[in-house]
Protein backbone atom coordinates (compact mmCIF):
# COMPACT_ATOMS: atom_id res chain seq x y z
CA UNK A 1 0.00 0.00 0.00
CA UNK A 2 1.31 3.38 -0.89
CA UNK A 3 2.36 5.83 2.05
CA UNK A 4 -0.98 8.15 2.22
CA UNK A 5 1.73 11.51 2.36
CA UNK A 6 4.82 10.77 0.73
CA UNK A 7 8.03 12.69 1.17
CA UNK A 8 8.20 14.27 -1.91
CA UNK A 9 4.63 16.05 -0.85
CA UNK A 10 6.00 17.18 2.62
CA UNK A 11 8.81 18.88 0.77
CA UNK A 12 7.04 20.21 -1.39
CA UNK A 13 4.87 21.92 1.24
CA UNK A 14 8.12 23.27 2.72
CA UNK A 15 9.35 24.49 -0.20
CA UNK A 16 6.26 26.57 -1.10
CA UNK A 17 6.22 28.03 2.73
CA UNK A 18 9.65 29.15 2.55
CA UNK A 19 9.52 30.59 -1.36
CA UNK A 20 6.61 32.59 -0.62
CA UNK A 21 8.27 34.22 2.52
CA UNK A 22 11.30 34.89 0.82
CA UNK A 23 9.55 36.64 -2.43
CA UNK A 24 7.34 38.71 0.25
CA UNK A 25 10.35 39.68 2.40
CA UNK A 26 13.47 39.35 1.06
CA UNK A 27 13.08 40.00 -2.36
CA UNK A 28 13.20 43.80 -3.53
CA UNK A 29 13.16 43.25 -7.21
CA UNK A 30 9.97 45.17 -8.29
CA UNK A 31 9.54 42.58 -10.94
CA UNK A 32 8.21 40.09 -8.60
CA UNK A 33 6.40 41.71 -6.75
CA UNK A 34 2.66 40.72 -6.11
CA UNK A 35 4.43 37.18 -6.94
CA UNK A 36 2.49 34.30 -4.94
CA UNK A 37 3.65 30.74 -5.22
CA UNK A 38 0.53 28.56 -5.94
CA UNK A 39 1.93 25.09 -5.99
CA UNK A 40 5.37 23.29 -5.60
CA UNK A 41 5.72 19.95 -7.09
CA UNK A 42 8.62 17.77 -6.64
CA UNK A 43 10.29 14.91 -8.12
CA UNK A 44 10.25 11.58 -6.24
CA UNK A 45 14.03 12.37 -6.06
CA UNK A 46 14.26 15.87 -4.70
CA UNK A 47 16.48 16.80 -8.09
CA UNK A 48 14.02 19.17 -9.22
CA UNK A 49 10.94 21.31 -8.17
CA UNK A 50 8.15 22.99 -10.60
CA UNK A 51 7.11 26.04 -8.71
CA UNK A 52 3.90 27.65 -9.78
CA UNK A 53 2.76 31.25 -9.48
CA UNK A 54 0.24 33.86 -10.25
CA UNK A 55 0.63 37.63 -10.37
CA UNK A 56 -1.86 39.51 -7.92
CA UNK A 57 -1.42 42.90 -9.15
CA UNK A 58 -0.98 42.77 -12.87
CA UNK A 59 -0.53 40.27 -15.74
CA UNK A 60 1.26 37.08 -14.71
CA UNK A 61 2.27 36.53 -18.36
CA UNK A 62 4.36 39.22 -17.99
CA UNK A 63 8.14 37.95 -19.12
CA UNK A 64 9.61 40.70 -16.81
CA UNK A 65 8.06 38.21 -14.19
CA UNK A 66 9.74 35.47 -15.85
CA UNK A 67 13.06 36.91 -15.61
CA UNK A 68 12.66 38.49 -12.18
CA UNK A 69 12.03 34.85 -10.46
CA UNK A 70 14.75 33.13 -12.54
CA UNK A 71 17.32 35.93 -11.51
CA UNK A 72 16.57 35.48 -8.19
CA UNK A 73 16.40 31.46 -7.98
CA UNK A 74 19.96 31.60 -7.23
CA UNK A 75 19.12 33.22 -4.14
CA UNK A 76 15.74 31.10 -3.29
CA UNK A 77 17.87 28.14 -3.35
CA UNK A 78 20.20 29.04 -1.24
CA UNK A 79 17.38 29.98 0.93
CA UNK A 80 15.89 26.66 1.01
CA UNK A 81 19.58 25.10 1.53
CA UNK A 82 19.36 26.59 4.87
CA UNK A 83 16.53 25.53 6.06
CA UNK A 84 15.54 22.29 4.34
CA UNK A 85 16.92 18.72 5.58
CA UNK A 86 17.62 16.98 2.36
CA UNK A 87 20.96 16.08 1.24
CA UNK A 88 20.47 18.42 -2.22
CA UNK A 89 18.32 21.40 -2.40
CA UNK A 90 15.95 20.91 -5.72
CA UNK A 91 16.45 22.62 -9.50
CA UNK A 92 13.50 25.52 -9.23
CA UNK A 93 11.87 25.67 -12.30
CA UNK A 94 9.16 28.87 -12.52
CA UNK A 95 5.99 28.06 -14.16
CA UNK A 96 3.38 30.38 -14.37
CA UNK A 97 -0.07 28.85 -12.82
CA UNK A 98 -3.28 28.78 -15.44
CA UNK A 99 -5.73 27.89 -13.20
CA UNK A 100 -6.95 31.31 -11.69
CA UNK A 101 -6.83 33.13 -15.32
CA UNK A 102 -8.69 29.65 -16.76
CA UNK A 103 -11.52 30.24 -14.05
CA UNK A 104 -11.97 33.95 -15.01
CA UNK A 105 -12.82 32.89 -18.51
CA UNK A 106 -14.97 30.53 -17.03
CA UNK A 107 -16.53 32.92 -15.27
CA UNK A 108 -16.82 35.48 -17.72
CA UNK A 109 -18.46 32.84 -20.30
CA UNK A 110 -20.74 31.63 -17.41
CA UNK A 111 -22.06 35.29 -17.32
CA UNK A 112 -22.26 35.88 -20.59
CA UNK A 113 -24.78 32.64 -21.26
CA UNK A 114 -26.79 33.61 -17.83
CA UNK A 115 -26.98 36.93 -19.16
CA UNK A 116 -26.13 39.25 -16.29
CA UNK A 117 -23.16 41.73 -16.37
CA UNK A 118 -19.86 40.38 -15.07
CA UNK A 119 -18.55 40.34 -11.74
CA UNK A 120 -22.31 40.72 -10.32
CA UNK A 121 -23.02 37.54 -7.73
CA UNK A 122 -26.49 35.37 -8.61
CA UNK A 123 -29.47 36.30 -7.58
CA UNK A 124 -30.07 35.25 -3.94
CA UNK A 125 -25.77 35.44 -3.19
CA UNK A 126 -23.97 38.00 -1.83
CA UNK A 127 -27.14 39.88 0.42
CA UNK A 128 -27.94 39.21 3.69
Amino acid sequence: MPKEYPRSRRVAEQIQRVLAEAIRTEIRDPRVSGIVITDVRVARDLASAQVYYTRLDGPADDPAVAAGLASAAGFLRSRLASVLATRTVPELRFRRDEAGEYGRRLDALIDAAVGREPGTPPDGEGTQ
